[in-house]
């Protein structure tokens, strides 16, 4: 799980079924497009496979989104989420989307790996990553 891989970015498209009443991407989904970002982070660092594994789910316990511009149909966009910084219990990663060149919503989200005996530290869970990756060498938060 090295620094540059804990960004996930994707292209997308504003559809019919994303739209609210006023006919733009509604705000609810700002954050579904934010879970497929971390799916799309835990598939590509192996850590998909290891929640698996260990019966860990990740879970949001916190998040915060700031709307700028409205997303009208079929606007495409770019959504990126990086893990910004870890501490003892919990991961926090930022959300931006940009559409035209211009940021039109940015947010943040707090989160941890749950398992059957409570919250895996994180260090426990990029140190598994890192064994899973073959790794040796720990990240510091």
């Amino acid at each position: 799980m090295k620094v540059d891989a804990l960004t996930s970015t994707l292209q997308q498209r504003v559809l019919p079924n994303d739209l609210d009443l006023n006919l733009h991407m509604n705000n609810g989904r700002f954050l579904t497009v934010c879970d497929l970002n971390r799916v799309d982070l835990f598939v590509r660092t192996g850590l998909a496979a290891l929640m698996m594994k260990n019966k860990w789910a990740p879970i949001i316990v916190r998040h915060t989104m700031d709307y700028k511009k409205a997303l009208p149909p079929f606007r495409k966009y770019t959504v990126s989420m990086t893990i910004s910084r870890w501490d003892e219990k919990y991961f926090y990663a930022t959300h931006q989307f940009i559409s035209n060149g211009k940021v039109v919503a940015e947010g943040e989200s707090t989160a941890v790996i749950l398992g059957k005996q409570g919250v895996i530290a994180p260090a426990q869970v990029i140190e598994a990553v890192n064994a899973r990756q073959g790794r040796a060498e720990a990240l510091q938060g």
